[in-house]
């Protein structure tokens, strides 16, 4: 890996940042996008995650604009566009694919971006990967950390190879199972939300042109995304199922008979998977832990602070705002602004944010299961809530 030395980053930028040297716990979506925007801010970094790899697999995403003005802000937007299918509306439809609704996507990202965008989750994942390695960041794979020691003005992390490292902060990007959570001490755990996501890649029908979901049927509700010009990302919300069928495998017959009673493009998109498609059913989980996320030099964010379900598609565009905002906060030049300052400032201007939309998505998600709530307007809550994230994070 072509990069200068970890002294040049230092003493060329540690006197104009709040920090010169960060560890990143966790090199998904929140830890990549971190890694990246400190890094481009010559940050030094270094990047822990237990996997062999961060190149990606899995599913499709929805991207909102407000997660695409976030990649765009770390230069991996333009990499992403060329895969992805953008598009600007999303359709409420009924059981059987008669359209109940058409909500407008605001611009969340801005006028210059579109509204939404469908991708391959493993897309992502490797695009992040290539800029990382080549931003210079310090990657170590397969490696986790196993004691922290912080001093008051730097912590020092010791890993599972036995090495330490001492850093300005420390940061718990490790998603909703995050280990830095409970080893800074909060004992927030997250909790099923009473429901389960059956998730599936397939071919993707020419007419479909936005997200679509389907409600009124047989389970809580199906749907669909666009994410690339070939293929689609299907889904299916039930009931909390046994834990004997969380995971993933051939199991396309098994969502065709649980999908029954689903028309429209959903039916065509059902009908359409072999009987051992890839298919991952898991129990859709949430937390949210209280402000603040940061215990001394230790911060944790993303899905470690705030899993949310994914009825509002914000999910991503949470953790790559709350990395993005971050890296500001940390590297605004003005170096009488101490890691001490950084970390309130950064949960007064995050924790509202976030906290509407985890409360929303949990209203949806209960609304889902009992549907007969008075009051119930799915279509109302989406739109404030997407409206309310015009406003920059």
């Amino acid at each position: 890996m072509s990069q200068s030395s970890p002294e040049a980053h230092t003493e060329a930028h540690t006197e104009a940042h709040t920090v010169g040297r960060v560890l990143v716990v966790g090199g998904g979506i929140t830890g990549g996008v971190l890694s990246l925007a400190l890094a481009q801010k010559g940050v030094e970094v270094v990047l822990v995650d237990l996997r062999e790899s961060l190149g990606g697999v899995g599913h499709g995403i929805t991207l909102q604009g407000n997660a695409l003005k976030a990649f765009r802000s770390v230069g991996i937007y333009d990499k992403l566009s060329e895969r992805g299918f953008a598009f600007s509306h999303l359709r409420l439809k009924t059981a059987d694919g008669h359209v109940i609704a058409e909500i407008p996507a605001p611009p969340m990202g801005g006028p210059d971006l579109p509204g939404t965008m469908g991708a391959v989750r493993g897309d992502i994942a490797d695009i992040l990967a290539e800029e990382v390695v080549s931003a210079g960041v310090d990657v170590r794979l397969g490696t986790t950390l196993t004691a922290i020691d912080d001093h008051g003005d730097s912590v020092t992390v010791t890993l599972s190879d036995g090495s330490t490292e001492t850093v300005d902060l420390l940061v718990g990007a490790d998603g909703i199972r995050s280990k830095v959570r409970g080893m800074i001490g909060i004992e927030a755990e997250p909790k099923p939300v009473g429901m389960g996501i059956w998730r599936t890649v397939a071919k993707r029908p020419p007419e479909m042109d936005c997200s679509e979901m389907y409600y009124g049927g047989p389970k809580y509700k199906a749907g669909y995304t666009p994410i690339s010009e070939d293929l689609c990302y299907a889904f299916l919300l039930e009931e909390n199922l046994d834990r004997s069928f969380v995971g993933e495998g051939p199991r396309g017959k098994e969502l065709k008979e649980r999908g029954q009673g689903y028309g429209g493009i959903w039916g065509e998109v059902r009908d359409s998977l072999s009987d051992d498609a890839v298919v991952n059913y898991q129990w859709i989980e949430a937390i949210c832990v209280d402000s603040p996320w940061h215990r001394g030099r230790s911060i944790i964010i993303g899905d470690a602070a705030h899993a949310c379900p994914p009825l509002i598609a914000q999910g991503a565009a949470m953790c790559a705002e709350d990395a993005v905002v971050l890296a500001e906060m940390l590297t605004s030049g003005d170096p009488s602004v101490t890691v001490e300052d950084v970390l309130p400032a950064f949960m007064e201007r995050r924790f509202p944010r976030v906290k509407m939309v985890l409360d929303n998505s949990l209203t949806l998600a209960d609304w889902e299961i009992h549907p007969d709530t008075p009051g119930a307007d799915p279509g109302r809550i989406m739109g404030q809530t997407l409206h309310a994230l015009v406003e920059p994070a």
